[in-house]
């Protein structure tokens, strides 16, 4: 047989093989991240019929080349043109992702790795990044618990949507800033109430606060006063309402500045006198602050000041001390009226036709009230009147209704007192010592605590007048700008950007219940930014959580809420939540192969490693360590020519053309050979 018709076959086969490439890639055409192919053509075997020999110098001939028929060809390589990047289609979901470079995704069926240029990604129904058309899983880094950044590590799948990413955990406030212009002709700086400003921040459990502060003059153009007023919750309820505490200042302090203030003259309190040989003030007390009970009597009350001691301790009384726990007894009258009889806690009965009072009877029988017997067995029956002692009843000739009663009653006395006999007085000593000074103060001196303002006494002076020198205890920080330029100059003292707001970690309300604050944090306020300077008369100040520099940073936060998800050109995950906080939740990590032609296509857009392409090490690299980078809502098209396509094609089908030709003159060559012999 003819060798060329071998040839021919060799020839078709091999066309047939280049088509089939060909057709492949048209077929994929508009394949996600597909790669082309290419086949080069090799020559086959060739039949040497004679070898080639050499020249001869001693016969003087030359040298003869080899004689070779060749066999046909073959199938020398079909190689992928897999770095050659194929064009972007912008699909607007965040979840596609393309790769620029020579980088493929790591994704894992459950048992092996494969690699993929198809960046057509979505989340299933456990969180799971995973191929949106396999369902593998794509492959990355996790964020380390203790450092918050990517931990390069064997990769794992990313589970992005676990249920601890879907929140983020709220933070309590810890820095904050005041800013703006403040304006000292500003006439709220000089008010009573003082500018106020409000600062929003947050605790540890994510509920948010407002703190009231006021900023206020010191007659002084340089110096002010910043306090704290209140703390609000998110109802707008004072905490001190909330907790029943007495002031703001249980819950947190905002510093405190004393300043002496010069000699001044208060008048005395009615009911004070002044020991001058003792040095000290003796303090007129009414009985029902002295008198265990006194104020509950409802006739006492009714009596008013027709009271006076008849005795104490069963003798007349004297001046001197009188010891806690003394019996002391009073006398005196008081005239009741028919309502008041007839209202709690007497509950008689008027009866108009014999002008006289009935009780009503526990058995539905009332009885007459007329003698003095008679009303002491009345009052012995009623809460609260059974201590009285009944001296006397008469009734009044016009208004018969009316009664006026005389009577005793014994009190004991609720602490030690001095006794004046001759005005029937209970009265306390106070000592003139610093001790006692708020309370000297509160009871000896008519003196408002006005404006955040306490104050103190250093001094009693002799004459009776009470000329004493104060310190007023002013409640927050001193704020003093620079005399020449009106600029910050220090919160609280020289040296001083800030100053803190400085909560209690637990306080006894006034019920005696503890009350834990531990879910705050403190509070550095930054003053430096604010100016003192002329603005129209209007301060600007604002207060705002946050640092000055970062204004996220010591914000806080209440607890958020997933709102968006972001990859980003080094494949890193980050959330983002509706309460401000970004948090990183793992990187999509790539692999890399130093002859990425080596690999094996496994179908479904997919590649495995060989022995030809090199090994993938189970931890891939940073996709921008090599200039790569990666871009999401966009997937790479496949890379296919469809112009060069069409051309190989014409070429390949000349060519099978051409070979079919070989075959049907070999044949006819054959048929020549046979009819040699008819």
């Amino acid at each position: 047989m003819m060798r060329s018709l071998f040839s021919g076959v060799a020839g078709l086969k091999t066309h047939q093989t280049r088509m089939d490439v060909i057709g492949n890639n048209i077929a994929n055409v508009n394949s996600t991240a597909y790669k082309s192919q290419s086949m080069v053509f090799n020559d086959l075997l060739y039949q040497t019929t004679q070898a080639a020999s050499g020249a001869n110098a001693n016969t003087g001939r030359g040298g003869i080349n080899p004689r070779q028929i060749g066999l046909g060809a073959k199938t020398g390589a079909i190689t992928t043109a897999i770095e050659t990047q194929g064009y972007a289609q912008t699909t607007n979901n965040p979840w596609d992702v393309m790769i620029e470079g020579d980088s493929f995704f790591i994704v894992n069926d459950g048992s092996q790795n494969f690699f993929t240029r198809d960046g057509s990604f979505t989340v299933d129904g456990a969180g799971n990044l995973v191929m949106s058309s396999l369902g593998y899983t794509v492959m990355g880094w996790q964020v380390d618990p203790e450092t918050g950044d990517i931990r390069s590590d064997v990769v794992s799948a990313l589970r992005i949507m676990s249920p601890e990413n879907m929140k983020a955990d709220p933070e309590a406030t810890t820095l904050a800033y005041m800013s703006g212009i403040l304006d000292r002709t500003d006439t709220t700086i000089n008010s009573t109430a003082g500018a106020v400003r409000t600062l929003t921040f947050f605790d540890a459990q994510g509920y948010q606060y407002t703190a009231k502060f006021s900023v206020h003059g010191t007659g002084n153009d340089d110096v002010f006063r910043v306090q704290l007023d209140d703390i609000l919750d998110g109802n707008g309820i004072s905490l001190v309402e909330k907790y029943n505490l007495s002031n703001i200042y249980q819950i947190a302090n905002f510093g405190e500045n004393s300043t002496p203030v010069t000699t001044s003259k208060y008048p005395m309190a009615d009911g004070v006198t002044y020991d001058l040989a003792n040095d000290q003030f003796i303090v007129n007390l009414a009985m029902s602050q002295i008198l265990e009970g006194y104020g509950d009597n409802a006739m006492i009350a009714a009596a008013g000041t027709d009271v006076s001691i008849q005795q104490v301790n069963g003798a007349a009384p004297t001046d001197g001390t009188v010891a806690e726990g003394a019996n002391v007894t009073v006398g005196g009258k008081v005239t009741l009226t028919k309502a008041q009889l007839e209202a709690e806690p007497y509950n008689l009965i008027y009866n108009p036709d014999d002008k006289s009072y009935y009780t009503k009877g526990a058995d539905g029988k009332a009885e007459k009230v007329e003698d003095v017997a008679d009303w002491q067995a009345a009052l012995a029956a009623m809460k609260g009147l059974d201590t009285v002692t009944v001296t006397g009843v008469t009734s009044d000739t016009d208004n018969p209704e009316n009664i006026t009663i005389e009577f005793t009653a014994d009190f004991a006395t609720t602490q030690e007192s001095n006794l004046n006999a001759a005005t029937g007085t209970f009265g306390v000593t106070l000592p003139n010592d610093e001790d006692h000074e708020k309370e000297i103060l509160s009871q000896v001196y008519k003196v408002e605590d006005g404006d955040g303002k306490t104050y103190g006494i250093d001094f009693v002076g002799p004459d009776g007048s009470a000329q004493i020198t104060m310190t007023e205890s002013v409640n927050g920080n001193q704020l003093v700008f620079d005399h020449d330029t009106g600029k910050f100059s220090y919160i609280g003292s020289q040296g001083n950007n800030t100053a803190t707001l400085t909560f209690s970690t637990a306080v006894s309300n006034l019920a005696g219940e503890n009350i834990d604050l531990s879910q705050f944090s403190n509070i550095d306020i930054d003053f430096s930014s604010i100016t003192n300077y002329g603005n129209g008369g209007k301060c600007t100040l604002e207060m705002t959580n946050g640092s000055l520099e970062n204004s996220a940073l010591g914000a806080g936060r209440k607890v958020g809420e997933l709102s968006s998800i972001e990859i980003g050109q080094d494949g890193r995950i980050t959330a983002s939540y509706d309460n401000g906080l970004t948090k990183l939740l793992g990187q999509i990590a790539v692999a890399e192969f130093a002859n990425a032609s080596g690999l094996s296509k496994a179908g479904n857009n997919l590649y495995s490693a060989t022995q030809n392409s090199g090994e993938f090490d189970g931890v891939g690299v940073d996709i921008t360590a090599n200039g790569g980078q990666m871009t999401s809502g966009v997937l790479e098209m496949s890379n296919v020519d469809l112009s060069s396509e069409f051309t190989t094609m014409i070429t390949t089908q000349r060519g099978f053309q051409a070979n079919s030709r070989i075959i049907t003159v070999s044949d006819t060559m054959l048929e020549e050979l046979v009819n040699l012999k008819r």
